[in-house]
């Protein structure tokens, strides 16, 4: 359904994604930190959670959108290049919140579980990589766009969730690496958010 070469950079960009510490990370690092390894878990594992949600949200919307309105799409795609644009040039001019790594109060597991999911539905990262970017990689001649979507957000869910856990087992390394190297952390992801924001923008609609 969907081409090998497609799915292959599908999975280059998801890693790369992952892989720019954000709310999600900081708060399973911090809750690592506060409550243990369980509680690390429990967040990990809600922040997931949070991601069938988008996914969900993905698939109804964004298979309406690529078949049906050329129009709309393109709306989308362009308030997506230029969300990553700016997110590209703050975080080159801006400071890193460092309260988001500092442990928070102790909670239920459950809660955890649940604030987790809430900090992942309303991480404006992940929102925006399942609405602006992720479209380039669906084909409607390659099948239902509904179909591809819940393909690559599970592959995204898989990647993200053994990212999670390894902030979560290592949250006190983690947690310290993350407020010392905070500015090259920022810069990191400056080039990384200009350069997505680059490719959403030459990719096609095809």
């Amino acid at each position: 359904m969907i081409s090998l070469p497609t799915f292959v950079l599908f999975l280059g960009a998801s890693l790369v994604l992952i892989l720019i510490p954000g709310p999600n990370h900081f708060y399973i690092a911090a809750r690592g930190l506060a409550q243990g390894r369980r509680a690390g878990i429990a967040s990990a594992f809600g922040v997931e959670a949070g991601t069938l949600v988008h996914i969900g949200l993905a698939a109804a919307g964004l298979s309406y959108l690529i078949t049906k309105s050329a129009t709309l799409f393109a709306i989308v795609k362009w308030a997506g290049v230029a969300y990553l644009v700016y997110l590209g040039i703050r975080a080159f001019t801006g400071k890193e919140n460092a309260d988001a790594a500092q442990a928070p109060p102790p909670q239920p597991l459950g809660k955890v579980f649940l604030e987790g999911v809430l900090v992942n539905v309303l991480n404006p990262k992940v929102t925006l990589f399942f609405l602006a970017f992720m479209p380039q990689f669906v084909r409607p001649s390659a099948g239902s766009p509904a179909l591809q979507v819940v393909l690559l957000g599970v592959t995204l869910l898989v990647l993200g969730l053994i990212a999670d856990l390894a902030y979560a087992f290592t949250a006190g390394a983690l947690g310290s690496r993350l407020a010392s190297r905070a500015r090259a952390l920022r810069h990191f992801s400056g080039v990384v958010y200009l350069g997505l924001g680059l490719v959403t923008a030459l990719a096609g609609r095809k």
